[in-house]
């Protein structure tokens, strides 16, 4: 049997873990933190994202937790709530696109992930230290919360580990960062402290002059979930722990509608992080050794597709590794590259620069702006997105 290790227990390194051991092979995933977890809050299911889970099994789960959205946009005038654009979803995205669209938690997401992966298959408290391949095999060395470490060998590594991944160093080192100038505050508020219009299945995005605030139902409508994007003045802290200050985002939104100060000081905390942009890969895969999710392409948050096309990466590495043995894993993992990256990098391009878009100052260019959203129709435009996903042989 084929074997696989994969770095990063995140979404991307469990789905991966699931599709291929859905085509026979004994995935194992190492994870660094004694426990699963998902930092983030909250998460657009997107119908390219649920489609996926469907080939997993899993995409009836989804009701049990994760939020169905009738409206996938709502954009509203920073100042008063007036509503600019409503993209209407339900039994149209099912039309289209065969898969309604969803906004979660992520640690639902994760915790349903892991429950479909058989116990063994997640090892924690694993840090990948070191890693060398041979023209056979590839052998990680992995330090474990007793400082004792251990090599595991295997046929193929896969680095699922993240924007900050220590594997992506194996194959394309040195890859650079470019801050955005702007940071975004995450927070979770408890649905009941929240103002009404929050509870629907909508997001809803407010536009106003230099910033734009986001926010959707999420846990079964137990909770709001909240994200700004403001200028990031001198934060500069790309990390979705790192602390940020409740008056500190209240005062980002100075003089925005009243109801979007209740939700803000309904909140107990805010998380704080920079965003940085990163060009994509040249290439993702060096052998028997291959990127996977942020660790290929890490992306802005603005085109809320990062989790789905990490899902879409491990479908596809299935599909290529399930036509290989053991001697052409190496050939596979290039088919693979050559599937993906194309497709993850058009995402990961057109994610950067819809800020500008969004935080347009009041004017001539905003109005333009506001009168094309009334004209458009983004759920058939986002067809290639949508109603797609790159596969294997």
């Amino acid at each position: 049997m084929t074997r696989i290790s994969i770095v990063g227990g995140g979404l991307g390194g469990l789905a991966a873990a699931l599709f291929l051991r859905q085509v026979g092979m004994d995935a194992t995933v190492y994870e660094q933190s004694p426990e699963l977890r998902e930092v983030g809050a909250g998460i657009v299911v997107p119908p390219n994202l649920v489609r996926l889970l469907g080939r997993l099994g899993l995409a009836e789960a989804l009701s049990t937790f994760a939020v169905r959205l009738e409206a996938a946009w709502e954009f509203r005038r920073w100042q008063d709530g007036r509503i600019l654009f409503v993209q209407p979803m339900g039994e149209e995205c099912m039309r289209l696109y065969g898969a309604h669209c969803y906004v979660a938690h992520r640690a639902d997401l994760l915790a349903l992930f892991r429950r479909a992966l058989p116990a063994d298959a997640v090892r924690l408290g694993q840090r990948c230290v070191g890693v060398s391949q041979t023209d056979k095999d590839v052998e990680i060395a992995l330090l474990g919360g007793d400082s004792r470490e251990t090599r595991v060998v295997s046929d193929v590594l896969i680095g699922a580990d993240g924007i900050h991944s220590v594997l992506r160093e194996a194959i394309a080192p040195s890859i650079g960062a470019r801050f955005s100038g702007l940071c975004a505050f995450r927070c979770l508020v408890p649905a009941d402290r929240a103002p009404a219009m929050s509870h629907r299945p909508v997001q809803t995005l407010w536009l106003g002059p230099g910033r734009h605030f986001v926010h959707y139902p999420i846990s079964a409508g137990r909770w709001i979930n909240v994200v700004a994007i403001v200028p990031a003045g001198d934060w500069r802290t790309e990390s979705w722990t790192a602390d940020g200050r409740i008056e500190d985002l209240m005062q980002a939104f100075e003089g925005w509608d009243a109801r979007l100060h209740q939700l803000i000081e309904s909140a107990a905390d805010t998380k704080r992080w920079a965003l940085y942009d990163r060009s994509p890969l040249e290439r993702w895969c060096e052998g028997r050794i291959g990127l996977l999710g942020d660790a290929a392409h890490a992306m802005l948050p603005f085109f809320a597709q990062g989790a789905a096309q990490a899902v879409e990466d491990a479908a596809a590495l299935a599909d290529c590794l399930r036509a290989a043995d053991a001697v052409s894993m190496a050939q596979a993992l290039r088919r693979y590259e050559e599937i993906r990256r194309p497709r993850a990098s058009r995402v990961q391009l057109m994610s950067r620069g819809r800020e500008v878009q969004n935080h347009l100052a009041d004017g001539p260019e905003q109005h333009r702006r506001d009168l094309d959203f009334a004209a458009s129709d983004p759920l058939r435009q986002s067809a290639w997105l949508y109603g797609q996903e790159a596969s294997g042989p």
